[in-house]
């Protein structure tokens, strides 16, 4: 099956009734509990803390709040239109991109990098898609409308959420409630725009002192997109989810929280040979926090999780087979991912030190099964091909030297194995006997950071350098998606070398009353980078995944200034740049500079707002070269957007915006895409980049009580 294909899913009339009936369910049991917890009975609540002023939309970005690291609201309204999953809401950060699919399940690249370079987290936990070919990337599964905060911090600067994360660190969280008496707390939102886009969602809460249970529930829907020319995209999706929180709050320092999640979705895609017909997500945690335990011992935190992904893929559900060539009949492929996890850490204050250390743990397996046929697949059993372990061991410490001088410094050592269950390799006439079936690979991967943050006397400026060296053991996809590992070994698996990335990273960040600025660059050098390379044959596509030396830089640059009580003006810069230096070429899969200018009125109770984005042309691209998701296929050109936004808080529970992406109709596409070689809608042997959708409006109603 081509890379660009997909991976599969239920028979088409039986997953829709599914879909369709386990939301129906789902609607019904949000609307009751919102009733429910709106009803007049309601104690006065001073949880909610509503302010009668109105947050205008985020039209550039959030200033980071310490060097390297941004932390936001994902609830903050901002442009262009809501966020349908977490890769769409991290696009809106300066240094991210997205492997484009068309609707939905994007995936993330952060300053050129992408994949298992980026630690991705939900309350402390990792969600692993299960797709050989990333269709369900793991911020697939993450509504960002229902966390409350959303950290990223940038290069290896951190050692305390997991291995590898040389690119950056991602935790999307959910924080605790707190109640000093008994009420409830509702938050709901409305969203409709072009296209068919509906979104619903329910946050309610209601507790005391003693503890809470918080109840969350969203769904999504969106049918095909028109572009910029009025042209149809397949990019229609529906999806839901649902999760519960159960935390007791004896005193005001101790959580122990219990956490349950379920959802499910399906979307179409135009750039691969399948659809998602299924994205199952089952979720358990178990958390323990103990603060301001002592002098010098703080705080202790540990936490246990565990994570489900089952994900269908199929070529009938969500279009009807092409009738010809190596898809022409219907085929599902059926994957999923267990993910066990534990963690913890505690905190050690002293006068002028804060140490936090600890130690994580994880295990995930793997497994597949795919037919012929509508729903063959599910008479057929599981067949488990991979399972991975990690077990870390970690410590950061910050060290206040002055009153304007700190340095802080991570450590971590992981043990990663990897075992291939597999058998055979390849299908059909290609099969053939897996030279590596039972083995077990190993190795032990040092990791670290030193940060130095200066804050100037005479001025209200931070400076920071840090230097960062992280080793990632190659994951799933690296090991045992490509066809062929490097010349003369017998398989990925056996012959792909962990990567390491030693990363300078500086900056600045300033702020006053009227003006907040921040600039930060990188220099870096990869050692063993996993390449991937493909070509075209009589079986569709064939990949190799290689290792190579690579050197990457860039930056990200920011300002926000008020020009007056209600002019504010934002501007943001992103560029990335990387190099093959083993040939002597581009590296491949780079976003080109990304420029984006704001300017907002905001009054107490309303706002309006403008967005210009200017992307330029990318030309240092290396053709049929790329990860394991997307390959360079031609240079692409530049292009700019026009949006507009505005809102308007009718009192302290209801607040109403709105907004137009794409004010002119510009016929455009990323240049990171997953270009519609034998896509649905696209002409086979003819690849071309997915384009964006054209002039978008869209309205949401948020509801606070």
């Amino acid at each position: 099956m081509s890379r660009f294909s997909a991976a599969p899913r239920l028979s088409a009339a039986q997953a829709s009734f599914a879909l369709n009936e386990s939301s129906i369910r789902f609607r019904h049991a949000t609307a009751i509990l919102c009733g429910a917890l709106l009803a007049p009975s309601a104690l006065a609540d001073e949880h909610a803390g509503h302010s009668e002023e109105l947050s205008p939309t985020v039209i550039t970005a959030v200033a980071p709040s310490s060097p390297l690291t941004i932390v936001t609201n994902p609830k903050d309204p901002r442009q262009p239109v809501p966020a349908s999953d977490g890769g769409d809401y991290l696009k809106t950060i300066p240094g991210f991109a997205l492997v484009r699919n068309g609707g939905t399940n994007g995936d993330p690249v952060l300053r050129g990098m992408f994949g298992s370079r980026l630690n991705i987290l939900t309350n402390g936990s990792q969600l692993l898609g299960a797709c050989p070919g990333r269709m369900d990337a793991p911020t697939s599964y993450i509504s960002p409308e229902t966390y409350d905060k959303l950290t990223v911090i940038k290069g290896p600067q951190t050692v305390l959420w997991g291995p590898g994360a040389s690119a950056g660190t991602i935790l999307f969280d959910r924080e605790p409630e707190h109640f000093g008496e008994l009420g409830t707390r509702v938050n709901a939102s409305v969203l409709a725009g072009s296209n068919g886009r509906f979104d619903k969602l329910v946050d309610a809460t209601a507790g005391g002192s003693l503890g809470y249970v918080r109840v969350i529930g969203n769904t999504a829907h969106s049918d095909d997109y028109k572009d910029g020319n009025n042209d149809t995209v397949p990019s229609r999706y529906e999806k839901w989810n649902g999760d519960v929180a159960v935390g007791w709050t004896p005193n005001a320092d101790t959580l122990l929280e219990l956490t349950a999640g379920r959802g499910d979705g399906e979307a179409r895609y135009a750039g691969r040979g399948m659809d998602g017909a299924q994205f199952l997500r089952e979720s358990l945690g178990l958390r323990f926090e103990q603060s301001n335990i002592g002098e010098v011992l703080d705080t202790i935190e540990a936490q246990v999780y565990y994570n489900y992904a089952d994900h269908v893929m199929d070529n009938y559900t969500l279009r009807t087979p092409s009738g010809t060539g190596m898809m022409a009949g219907p085929m599902a492929s059926n994957v999923d991912r267990r993910t066990l996890g534990a963690r913890i850490k505690a905190t050690w204050r002293w006068a002028d030190v804060q140490l936090i250390g600890g130690l994580d743990a994880q295990t995930n397996e793997h497994r597949q099964r795919s037919a012929m046929g509508i729903d063959t697949y599910k008479d057929l059993p599981y067949s488990k091909d991979a399972d991975f372990h990690n077990y870390g061991v970690f410590s950061e410490l910050t060290w206040y030297a002055a009153d304007r001088d700190r340095l802080i410094s991570g450590a971590r050592l992981d043990r990663a194995s990897a075992k291939d269950y597999r058998q055979t390799t390849g299908s059909g006439m290609m099969t053939r006997p897996n030279p590596t079936a039972d083995e077990t690979r190993a190795d032990t991967l040092p990791s670290g950071f030193i940060r130095y943050e200066h804050d100037l006397a005479d001025s209200p400026t931070t400076l920071y350098a840090g230097l960062g060296h992280s080793q990632r053991f190659p994951d799933y996809w690296e090991l045992f998606s490509p066809n062929a590992g490097p010349a003369g070994s017998v398989n990925a698996f056996d012959a792909i070398k962990p990567e390491k990335t030693t990363q300078l990273d500086v900056g600045l960040q300033y702020k006053t009353e009227a003006l907040d600025a921040w600039a930060s660059a990188y220099v870096g050098q990869v050692r063993d980078y996993i390449l991937f390379s493909y070509t075209p044959g009589m079986m569709g596509m064939t990949s190799q995944a290689e290792n190579i030396d690579a050197r990457i830089m860039g930056g990200e640059l920011g300002a926000a200034y008020k020009l007056t009580n209600n002019w504010k003006a934002d501007a943001t810069l992103a560029y990335a740049w990387g190099k093959n230096s083993s040939d002597g070429t581009a590296l491949p899969q780079m976003p080109p500079l990304d420029a984006r200018f704001g300017l907002t009125y905001s009054e107490d109770n309303w706002s309006a707002g403008a967005l210009w984005r200017v992307v330029a042309a990318q030309n240092r691209i290396d053709q049929n070269k790329g990860n394991v998701v997307g390959k360079d296929f031609d240079k692409t050109p530049g292009f700019g957007v026009f949006s507009l936004n505005g809102a308007y808080r009718i009192n302290q529970n209801w607040k109403v915006s709105s907004g137009v992406d794409n004010l002119f109709g510009k016929a455009y596409a990323e240049h990171l895409n997953l270009a519609g070689n034998a896509g649905f809608g696209y002409p086979a042997n003819d690849p071309q980049a997915i384009k964006e959708p054209g002039r978008t409006l869209w309205t949401k109603v948020d509801m606070s009580f």
